[in-house]
Order: C-alpha cells, then structure tokens, then sequence
C-alpha cells in the first residue's frame, strides 16, 4: 500500500443512491433505495462493481458480496440542506450547503415570470413544476406556433428553460440562461439555471444532449481551489465545470453522454501528470431517473461495468479511483424527481493487495479530506480523510 496517490480519479455516478437517508422523511423520500429497488426489479450483471465491494456495502437481492473485495468500500450521508446535484458535489469537493435554496414547487411568481420575459423579449409557456420530458410534448406544439420558450421547474432548486433548436438558435437560449442567472438572486436565489433544447420527431419532441446548467457560485472554497492553487492538475469531465461555475479547474470537457464520459475519463487518466480527474455520468440521472426508467437505468449500469474494465486496466499503482453518486433518483419511487439517499463509495488502486471496509461517512465532505490528506493541501471542509485506511 502507498500512503499518497500520484492522481486521483473521482466518478460521481449521478443519482445511484443506495437507500434513504436518516433525515428522508423530510424530504419525503422515506423508502426511496434506487440501486435497492433496481437489484429487486430484475437481476442484472456489474460484475466489476461487485468484486470492488458494491455487494459489501449494504445487503441487495441480486448483488452479492464477496469475500475478498478489491476495493474499499462505505456509505456516505450528506450533511448539506437539499437534493441536488449542485449540493451533493459542492459537499463532495468540501463545500456544505447549510441554508436550502429556494424552491417553487407551485411555479415562479409573477413578478419572476414578467422580468424574465422582459428581458428576452417574449412570454413564455408553462411554469410549473414538471417532468422536463413530458412538459416538452405538453407544450411542444404551442411552443412551435408562439416561438415562445418553456419554463418550468422540479422539486430541486432550478429554473429550466426548454426551446427547440430548430426554432431559437442555441447560443439564444443559452443568452437567455445567462440572462436569467443575472436576475435570480436574493428571494430568487435560485440555485441552477438549465438549458433544455429539443427537436421535434415525428409527432413527439426530444430533448438534445446541448444541456448546459448555470450555477450559482459555491459561497465558500472548496478543494478544487486547493488543489489548483498548488499547481496541480484539475480536469473536469461531464457538467462538473456547469456545477461549479468553473471555479477551480485547470482544463474541462463537456460530453455528451455516460460512454463519452467515460472514455475522457480513461483518456485524461491516462494523460494526467499529477492531480485530479473528477467526472459526472449525468445519464443515470437525466436520461433513465427522471424519465422513470429502471430498464434504461439498469442497461446504463451494465455499460458503465464493462467500461469500468477499460480504466482499471490503464491505472497505475500510484493512481486512486474514487467512485461514488451525489443523490438518489429512484425511478421505481413515487414521481420523477431526485432523492434524498446514502450514496456509495468505492475506492480503488492497483497498488491494492486487498479491500476492506470504511463504514459510514457522516459526510460527503470526507472524499475532499481525502484528497487534501493526499496532495498535501489545506482542507476547505469538515470532512475527515479516509486515506489512512487505504492499508
């Protein structure tokens, strides 16, 4: 065993939540388990997965634990006010989020609505809370007749809007979100601004994969600065530089999808000197989660297992994975939106000669501790690293 890591690869499979959280019920989330619920749907095959301790963590019906684990394995709870992506990986990189930010699960107000239409110039459709995939074919024609753009929101702090890409140029509706980012502070202060373009197929309209997300910025430092403050390498991968408004990053790559993800992932893991690979699978979350599809979710976690192969494989003894989730989003649960779950943590090196166990994290805050123990960096959070007892 090593006792620091040349770089550190950190995956956040969006949504892989595995069972509520002590606090659920607030959320309203009380028996939400989305990789639980998912093990008992059907039987599935994530045999990498296994034999780095996912079956170890907890006990699920179709996902057995092994003996001797490669890899280390927990659980970790969030101690951030909220359900999000923006709280779960701010807390992830060091940074709690301690008052909630404001949701409007009845629509915006009208004093919202109305400066927001002056600003682009037009009214817009919608404004309630919806699944982004239905509330497109709800209003998908109206849309197409008017130009005028869809607005709605979820149970998250986010205010999306959806237009078409064959009808208002990309760039417009990304003007838009920047416009309307500007406006929402204060009362408003509305945590995620979203890009929704879609087209139209045949008669029904589907989202595009030019999502763009517009953060607020994290109010204190977190360990991306930390680390890019001492010179290290900080590459991002997915929406990580949408989440984080940019902040703390060396260089960033956008994709398009989980298999994309993956395999910049294996690219800049590959080509790293020294430092940070942190990645975001957005698919599990936006494309089978939210659309209440546990088939579609499952198949996602079959191809992440066998794409997984192709990163441990290229990895070095003085190189760590980090593979975790930043929420839940059950899609065998009550309605369409994110849950309020424990998260899995799995924690992997070639330089390995066994696994074991790390317990329950009281917060995500731990893996920037963990990270900070290992390039020597000061630690923005509350977090207590793991490091040592990677022996």
């Amino acid at each position: 065993m090593r006792d620091s890591y040349r770089s550190i690869t950190l995956i956040v499979l969006d949504s892989v939540g595995i069972g509520g959280a002590p606090d659920a019920a607030e959320y309203g989330d009380s028996g939400a388990d989305t990789l639980g619920h998912l093990s008992e749907y059907k039987k599935f095959k994530i045999p990498n997965l296994v034999s780095l301790g996912l079956g170890n963590i907890r006990e699920f019906m179709n996902i057995p634990s092994v003996p001797n684990p490669l890899g280390f394995y927990g659980k970790m709870q969030e101690k951030s006010r909220g359900k999000g992506s923006t709280e779960g990986h701010w807390e992830i990189a060091g940074c709690l989020t301690e008052e909630p930010f404001v949701l409007f699960p009845n629509g915006f107000p009208d004093d919202l609505i109305k400066q927001f239409s002056k600003l682009i110039g037009r009214e817009v459709l919608g404004n309630i809370a919806a699944s982004g995939t239905e509330i497109i074919n709800q209003l998908g024609d109206e849309h197409y007749k008017t130009g005028k753009p869809i607005v709605y929101t979820s149970a998250d702090s986010v205010f999306q809007i959806a237009a078409s890409e064959e009808l208002i140029p990309i760039e417009t509706l990304y003007k838009w979100c920047e416009q309307a980012r500007e406006m929402l502070t204060g009362d408003w202060n509305i945590v995620r601004v979203i890009a929704r373009p879609f087209v139209k197929q045949g008669k029904k309209y589907i989202r595009t994969t030019n999502r763009r997300d517009f953060s607020v910025l994290p109010p204190s430092t977190t360990i991306l600065e930390s680390l890019k403050d001492a010179n290290l390498e900080v590459i991002s991968i997915g929406k990580i530089k949408d989440l984080f408004a940019g902040i703390g990053l060396t260089a960033s790559y956008m994709t398009k999808n989980n298999d994309e993800g993956m395999a910049k992932t294996i690219e800049h893991t590959t080509k790293i000197k020294q430092g940070l690979v942190f990645s975001n699978l957005v698919d599990f979350d936006m494309v089978f989660g939210h659309r209440n599809d546990p088939d579609g979710y499952i198949k996602a976690l079959e191809v992440f297992d066998r794409e997984l192969t192709g990163l441990t494989n290229i990895m070095k003894e003085d190189q760590l994975l980090i593979i975790t989730a930043d929420h839940g989003c059950d899609p065998l649960f009550k309605g369409w939106d994110h849950t309020r779950e424990m998260v899995p943590l799995i924690v992997y090196s070639p330089a390995f000669r066994s696994g074991g166990e790390l317990g329950l994290r009281e917060t995500f805050a731990d893996v920037a501790a963990t990270l900070a123990e290992n390039f020597k960096v000061n630690n923005p959070g509350e977090g207590k690293s793991f490091l040592s007892a990677l022996i």
